[in-house]
């Protein structure tokens, strides 16, 4: 796979308002792990992991003790998951994953963005197949044999373990992330993960040079961001300098 796996996800700034933005996002995923598996983190592994996640990118305690006193007391919106895909500037490929109280208006400003670039929001699949949901762990080391070892041990069905500049990765189907992970810390307990996601990587990536297509690029991503409903962007552009 090589570098070419590196994930192509939307990196907020680090403004004022890209951080509330990010608290937002959290704050509403959470609530909705929560209420649909319980608020309690040691019974409910998927929010286990994202409030990891979430204190890795700083999301403030308070924040997260909000989102789950929420959940627990079975009050609040009716949030479901949403996705889109379509082809976006340059034709890269896009998946946009939402959470929305309000379909009918989560569409509308999903599909803003294609409209106002000259980009084509497609039918559910349309792109999705171009994409591998993986599990992804990175930390620091350089023996790939005794990682995979560990994982084959513990059973987990491993797509790839690559090592590369001091770094191990470890990728695995998006099912296998737990699996992974626990047979990780307990082959290595001082392990620290640099990268512990579940994600879509682009199987194949587009290069955007013209210039007003990597215009449209920047506004698409910027109007994709501003959306409240969108949780994640994902796509397969490589954007020139």
């Amino acid at each position: 796979m090589g570098r070419a796996f590196e994930v192509r996800k939307n990196a907020m700034a680090k403004t004022a308002a890209a951080k509330t933005k990010v608290n937002s996002k959290y704050g509403k995923e959470i609530y909705v792990v929560a209420k649909n598996g319980g608020s309690d983190p040691d019974t409910n592994q998927s929010l286990r992991r994202l409030i990891e996640k979430a204190k890795k990118d700083q999301v403030p305690a308070h924040v997260i003790d909000k989102a789950l006193e929420k959940a627990a007391g079975g009050a609040g919106e009716d949030y479901s998951p949403a996705r889109y895909e379509g082809y976006g500037p340059g034709n890269c490929m896009v998946i946009v994953d939402c959470l929305t109280d309000n379909p009918n208006r989560t569409i509308k400003d999903v599909r803003l963005p294609f409209t106002k670039t000259d980009s084509k929001i497609g039918s559910p699949g349309c792109v999705a197949h171009m994409f591998d949901h993986f599990s992804i762990l990175g930390f620091a080391g350089d023996d790939d044999e005794a990682v995979l070892e560990a994982l084959m041990m513990a059973d987990v069905d491993v797509t790839d373990v690559e090592v590369e500049d001091g770094k191990v990765s470890v990728f695995a189907p998006h099912t296998e992330y737990f699996k992974a992970k626990t047979a990780l810390t307990d082959a290595f307990p001082e392990i620290n993960f640099e990268v512990d996601e579940i994600t879509f990587v682009p199987q194949t990536q587009v290069e955007i040079t013209n210039e007003d297509d990597i215009a449209n690029f920047e506004k698409f991503m910027g109007m994709l961001e501003d959306c409240d409903d969108v949780q994640n962007v994902y796509h397969n552009a490589i954007v020139s300098a």
